[in-house]
């Protein structure tokens, strides 16, 4: 009877082993990281990517980040949220968001008291009003770099060009 349990051991261990290398293949290294120096230079390189983050801005993060959110605030399940105008300016938002800044034509950053960089973001062109519908459009959202406890916000016409549109953003915790 043990010989019988060796063999079908032995038989489901060459089988995962089979399947795993026929369904996987064999991995393939990846390049190692960039440097976030590397990765900002990149993206001044690209059209479209994020302005450079100022020093002024440096110490703006930093004193937020400084200030901090009640433990509540954050805690898993839990959301923060802002309405931006189109100029940038914060019209509301819940007790972690610190400021809204327009860098250029449909470009933005909104700024917390916590760091979000490994949260999820979400966005939609959205009215400053509530009775309004809002205007077409498109928007997306990242992580600020170089800046943890931002979040950048670029919003498009619906043809695709660079253009200021309201929105409204959420951080799920």
């Amino acid at each position: 009877m043990t010989t019988l349990f060796r063999r079908k051991t032995v038989a489901v261990a060459f089988t995962a082993l089979a399947l795993t290398l026929a369904g996987g293949g064999i991995a393939v290294a990846q390049p190692a990281a960039q440097a976030p120096a590397e990765v900002a230079q990149q993206a001044a390189r690209q059209p479209g990517s994020q302005p450079a983050v100022t020093p002024a801005e440096a110490r703006k993060a930093k004193a937020a980040l400084a200030q901090g959110p009640s433990a509540l605030a954050t805690a898993p399940g839990t959301v923060a949220s802002a309405v931006v105008s189109s100029g940038g300016t914060l019209l509301r938002g819940s007790p972690e968001v610190v400021s809204a800044t327009r860098f250029g034509p449909g470009q933005y950053q909104v700024l917390f008291n916590y760091n979000v960089s490994l949260k999820t973001f979400v966005a939609t062109v959205g009215t400053t009003d509530p009775y309004n519908v809002p205007p077409g459009g498109e928007v997306s959202v990242a992580p600020r770099l170089q800046t943890p406890n931002a979040v950048f916000v670029q919003t498009r016409s619906s043809s695709g060009g660079a253009a200021d549109r309201p929105f409204h953003l959420v951080v799920a915790n």
